[in-house]
């Protein structure tokens, strides 16, 4: 693939590697065009041979390759997160929460709740 960009003024087409950006005046170009291209009578054609170690990954690409993994991996912070949730059914207990997903047991003492004489306590 190519880049043809022209410029009328000098009667001039220049033939090159792949744009990053698109500008006015610029066409990208399929191989077979790129080969095939001519010029009207009385323009230059310049055509400019990409480098191929530039076409190569660099130590650069694959850092930001890697950071961008990760911070696609880091847990984002979302207003408005603190939502109040239902409250758990009776008889269960949540002991652990991720996201929004919680994680409930059953309450043995809500079947069972201590006397009024029990002295014992119980933690959770």
């Amino acid at each position: 693939m190519s880049t043809l960009t022209y410029v009328y003024a000098d009667s001039t087409a220049v033939l090159g590697p792949l744009a990053t950006y698109a500008e006015p005046h610029c066409y990208d170009l399929c191989q077979m065009h790129s080969e095939r291209l001519t010029a009207p009578r009385g323009w230059e054609i310049v055509r400019i041979t990409p480098d191929p170690d530039a076409l190569k990954p660099t130590s650069d690409d694959l850092e930001a390759l890697a950071n961008a993994v990760r911070e696609a991996a880091r847990p984002r912070y979302v207003p408005g997160g603190d939502v109040d949730h239902p409250p758990a059914p009776q008889g269960t207990v949540e002991i652990s929460r991720r996201g929004h997903l919680r994680v409930l047991t059953h309450d043995d003492s809500y079947d069972n709740p201590p006397s009024a004489n029990d002295s014992s306590e119980q933690d959770f």
